[in-house]
C-alpha cells in the first residue's frame, strides 16, 4: 500500500514539474510574439545606463550607470560627508559640489531626484 501511495505521490510531482516547464515555456514564447525577441537581461526603462553631466560626475564618477545606482552613490556621499540635518534627517545640508546639483544651500531628500534628473541624461546609442 504504500508503495502505491509513493508512486501516485511521484507521478503527481513529476506532473507538477512538467506542467510548470510548460509554463515557463509558453511566457517565453509570449515574450517573442509581442516583441518579436527573445527574452533577454535588456535595460530599459529604470534600468537604463544615464549620463550624469560633470558637476554630478564629481560624485558619482563619469561612467555611465543606471538612475538608482547614481541616486545611491550621492547618498553614500551625502552620508559621508555627514550632509544630512541634525535635527531633521529629511534635509542635505549642500556642500559645493552638491549645491552645484541643488542649485541651493538646502534641499530635501524628497526633491533630491527632481535636481538630480536636470544633471542626467539619456545614453548616447552609437
Amino acid at each position: 500500500m504504500v508503495d502505491r501511495e509513493a508512486a501516485q505521490e511521484e507521478k503527481a510531482m513529476a506532473r507538477t514539474a512538467e506542467k510548470r516547464g510548460k509554463d515557463e515555456t509558453k511566457a517565453a514564447e509570449k515574450k517573442v510574439k509581442a516583441t518579436g525577441k527573445p527574452a533577454t537581461g535588456a535595460r530599459g526603462g529604470i534600468t537604463a545606463p544615464v549620463t550624469p553631466s560633470q558637476e554630478l560626475a564629481e560624485i558619482v564618477g563619469k561612467k555611465d550607470l543606471p538612475r538608482s545606482e547614481v541616486v545611491s552613490k550621492v547618498w553614500e556621499y551625502i552620508k559621508k560627508h555627514d550632509l544630512q540635518d541634525a535635527k531633521d534627517r529629511r534635509q542635505i545640508n549642500a556642500d559645493d559640489k552638491l549645491e552645484k546639483i541643488f542649485g541651493k544651500k538646502s534641499a530635501s531628500m524628497f526633491e533630491m531626484n527632481k535636481h538630480l534628473s536636470k544633471h542626467l541624461s539619456a545614453v548616447k546609442k552609437d
